[in-house]
């Protein structure tokens, strides 16, 4: 664990420059999270279409679960990175808002690019590549931190990195289960009525 000090970990100039600028969350938000965000919804969208494997889903209902997918991930970002700063406190910490949510936006990139993968119609890469972004946005949680949040003690990098990782876990499963929802609202047969 005293490696996220460590002197040989890689040096990334892309990295530094993410981590060194002071961006407002305005502009984090509208030129870095919104077009990553739209990246799910639309390859939800185009899933959908193109393969149309779920025959309840037409196109204008494919298109409110997108929507409201990419309502939620958008609204999630602000939410993590409020959890963030609150969950700093176990450290006695309180970093600016603005470091909060340039953490939630930047460890979730992987995720988001992930379903790019939607233009093979493999299950099984899909669902290997889900794992592997997964897993590439933990470690990026753990090696985020102590340079994002400018952590100094090492166990409290890891106990803070541990902590977000869980508020990841605990967002993104949140984020599929609204999914779900909007999915069972839209296949419902009270919103054919409408």
């Amino acid at each position: 664990m005293a490696q996220l000090h460590s002197p040989q970990t890689p040096h990334f100039t892309l990295w530094d420059a993410v981590t060194q600028t002071h961006v407002s969350v305005l502009k984090m938000c509208l030129f870095y999270a919104v077009p990553l965000s739209i990246v799910p919804p639309a390859m939800l969208y185009y899933a959908g279409i193109v393969y149309g494997e779920v025959p309840e889903l037409n196109a204008i209902k494919l298109q409110t679960i997108a929507v409201m997918f990419f309502l939620v991930e958008v609204a999630m970002t602000f939410l993590v990175a409020y959890v963030i700063q609150r969950t700093c406190g176990i450290i006695d910490m309180k970093p600016a808002y603005d470091d909060c949510y340039k953490l939630a936006v930047v460890v979730p990139t992987p995720l988001w690019l992930v379903p790019l993968f939607m233009f093979v119609p493999s299950f099984m890469l899909n669902l290997t590549a889900g794992a592997a972004a997964l897993i590439i946005s933990g470690m990026l949680i753990f090696y985020a931190v102590p340079s994002i949040l400018k952590v100094e003690e090492p166990g409290h990098a890891v106990l803070l990195s541990g902590s977000i990782l869980s508020v990841g876990l605990v967002a993104w499963a949140a984020m599929l289960y609204i999914t779900m929802i909007t999915w069972s609202f839209v296949s419902s047969s009270l919103l054919l009525m409408l």
